[in-house]
């Protein structure tokens, strides 16, 4: 095809074709759209499984506080790991903000794919793990005080159901840092220059590139 177009009596640099747009054709105006959302749904979610996580958990503590005072403060954990959930999305949050600030030479949209993948990753992560810890901190707080051999088994149980949560912000961590730094212009191209990778040339009888 480029064969086809390339006429060898003509001038070879009019077949030139450079990046036109002013702010980059890799850099679109909406490209930022994608790294809020991301960073938003990161720590929106995650404070819906660490809420959710949380409010379960402490329902069970008050059931069991009533009959044994006691075991109030030694029952306590699961509502700590269940907030521990929230500080997931606070960090990679955190992250994608800084990644927008810092481009000061434009925002890609590369990026801004991989800052929303990263934020649903580790939301929805912290969404299933604040599910699990509120099941198993619940009534793993009622069956402790029947029963209080249960105690170690309820925090096995509890850390199985938060490492999901840690899975997804390495997940997220990985995806953020995966992508690099790269132009918002696109680099000139020539269809004419097949043995240069296309690239633009500098002389109208042969291609040769800068």
């Amino acid at each position: 095809m480029s064969d086809m177009l390339c006429d060898p009596n003509n001038d070879l640099r009019q077949y030139n074709v450079f990046d036109t747009n002013p702010n980059g054709v890799y850099c679109p105006a909406y490209a930022p759209f994608f790294g809020v959302l991301g960073c938003s749904t990161s720590m929106f979610l995650c404070a819906v499984g660490a809420a959710y996580g949380t409010a379960k958990c402490g329902s069970g503590l008050a059931c069991m506080a009533v009959q044994y005072p006691k075991s109030v403060l030694r029952n306590i954990i699961p509502i700590v790991m269940a907030s521990v959930i929230a500080i997931y999305g606070l960090v990679a949050s955190v992250l994608i903000v800084n990644g927008m600030s810092g481009a000061a030479d434009g925002y890609p949209i590369v990026h801004g794919y991989a800052d929303l993948a990263a934020g649903l990753t580790v939301g929805i992560s912290g969404v299933a793990t604040g599910w699990a810890t509120a099941i198993t901190g619940e009534l793993g707080v009622r069956a402790v005080c029947h029963q209080p051999k249960y105690f170690v088994g309820m925090l096995l149980t509890l850390i199985f159901a938060g490492v999901m949560g840690l899975y997804g912000l390495i997940v997220a961590l990985t995806l953020k840092t995966s992508v690099g730094s790269m132009s918002c212009f696109a680099d000139c191209y020539n269809p004419c220059c097949r043995e240069f990778n296309f690239q633009c040339t500098i002389d109208a009888n042969e291609c040769k590139p800068e």
